[in-house]
């Protein structure tokens, strides 16, 4: 009988901390947007350069709090290019309300998700970005489920990402441990971080744990991850995100100019 109460008292504990984080976001209203989806903000935030202002090649990966409830746990990501020259970015992500899910079309490259203000997880700029974007292009055309969307624990939007960042050679982001999806693997149980230098396991992304040089060390449990990050100087959250010093993901230098 001690055991199981023991047991019993272990794994509510577990629960417990897994929803620390969501609940404190919950309780906090620090997440309040627009009441409605058809009125909540999509304008710029005006973090990108205009495409008129920057002739060099662009490759940004973005993020924000998923709409609604959703926002407690997890973010929304995607990929913004710009092609050298070009009058335009092109966006690439998956959505979760049509029945071919992959959407890579132009528009801007830094909206509000709904209201939540993005974040901006890499910047590359010049020829490194001009030598991925027609990798990306490819990846974008090969994701291997077009058709699937489920939020939880994925094929969905992060999961989208994370596969773009795996198939394209250079292009090492780690994503954030609130990213979830990002750890949905399909039939694999083993695959290369995002981040491009460690490796994770995953089952279903239900469970797995993860170890790389830009991500850290995180443990996911029901989808939910928590870790640290030494070399950013990091603790990772369930639902609050990463709370680091350092990025780890390549960044443009602001110009000095």
């Amino acid at each position: 009988m001690k055991r199981f109460f023991r047991y019993t008292g272990w794994f509510f504990g577990a629960v417990l901390l897994l929803l620390a984080g969501p609940i404190l976001l919950a309780t906090s209203g620090s997440l309040q947007g627009a009441e409605s989806w058809q009125t909540a903000t999509r304008e710029s935030a005006r973090i990108a350069p205009l495409p008129e202002q920057a002739e060099e090649a662009i490759v940004q990966v973005y993020g924000a709090r998923a709409w609604s409830w959703r926002g407690y746990f997890a973010v929304h990501t995607w990929i913004a290019t710009k092609e050298k020259g070009a009058s335009h970015y092109r966006v690439h992500e998956v959505t979760g309300w049509r029945s071919y899910v992959v959407n890579s079309r132009p528009g801007e490259p830094d909206r509000h998700w709904y209201g939540a203000k993005p974040n901006l997880y890499a910047d590359i700029r010049g020829e490194e970005a001009e030598k991925l974007i027609p990798d990306i292009y490819q990846a974008v055309a090969s994701y291997p489920y077009p058709t699937e969307y489920e939020a939880w624990p994925g094929p969905n939007s992060n999961t989208f990402v994370a596969w773009v960042i795996r198939e394209v050679e250079g292009l090492d982001v780690a994503l954030p441990n609130h990213a979830i999806g990002k750890d949905y693997l399909g039939d694999r149980i083993i695959a290369e971080v995002p981040g491009g230098a460690g490796y994770q396991v995953s089952l279903g992304g239900y469970f797995g744990v993860l170890a790389g040089i830009r991500e850290g060390l995180e443990l996911n449990l029901l989808g939910l991850s928590f870790g640290i990050n030494p070399l950013a100087l990091g603790v990772k959250l369930p639902g609050i995100g990463e709370l680091a010093l350092i990025n780890t993901n390549p960044m443009t230098k602001p110009s000095m100019e």
